[in-house]
């Protein structure tokens, strides 16, 4: 495996948007998948009273009084490419959570890849250490061997494109979810039901694009 780019500066910044947007654009190869990596959390609330249902002209109404049940995390993979997406509810977000949805990756989602190409943002749990944290080293190095990390810039979470896909995740599962059973139940459906439809995310931003809309942020050179 190889962690390209975590930058610093403007110029990294740009080469790590570039290098993610070139990924992109690069045809699909099942022996090679581009995967979207990221997470996100679901506050847990019940209600303590019964909502009023819907009516014509007025929306399902809740009580303001709610009880909470805490969160859970949520881990998805997106690969656009195939319109295919995972999501994984636990409890936590700790390296070794990462480090074991990286061996579903490599041994249940796609055990036939020869490499996985991983597009990812730079939180601090995303290394190869974690791997070597959680399981013995021959077992670690088996896993990271089949994977390639690619991070989005810092604050360049945007370019994630499981981000745009959480965000349609997010919005169907609604604000009230009382318990992990029923979260769980819930984003098996919406994402059987994406899958089913091959839903996408069609993206239409380019390198040269990019030069153009955010020259910004482009380092100036002297003539």
């Amino acid at each position: 495996t190889k962690a390209w780019c975590i930058p610093t500066t403007s110029a990294e910044f740009v080469a790590c948007m570039e290098h993610t947007l070139d990924l992109y654009v690069m045809p699909y190869d099942p022996k090679r998948p581009k995967v979207c990596f990221d997470e996100s959390s679901k506050q847990l609330i019940a209600e303590t009273r019964t909502a009023l249902p819907a009516r014509p002209g007025r929306v399902r109404r809740y009580d303001y009084e709610y009880q909470r049940n805490g969160t859970r995390n949520l881990f998805m993979f997106f690969e656009p490419l195939r319109s295919w997406r995972h999501v994984e509810v636990t409890e936590r977000r700790t390296d070794q959570d990462f480090a074991h949805q990286m061996r579903w990756l490599v041994d249940v989602a796609y055990p036939d890849a020869e490499c996985i190409d991983v597009i990812m943002d730079n939180l601090n749990t995303h290394k190869p250490a974690s791997l070597y944290e959680t399981f013995p080293p021959a077992e670690a190095n088996r896993i990271l061997k089949r994977l390639a990390f690619h991070f989005t810039p810092k604050h360049g979470s945007w370019l994630n494109m499981a981000e745009c896909e959480f965000s349609v995740f997010i919005r169907k599962l609604g604000l009230h979810v009382p318990d992990e059973a029923t979260l769980k139940r819930k984003v098996a459906a919406i994402e059987l039901s994406r899958n089913r439809s091959s839903a996408t995310v069609h993206w239409q931003f380019t390198s040269q694009d990019a030069r153009i809309r955010l020259a910004q942020l482009y380092p100036s050179i002297p003539d």
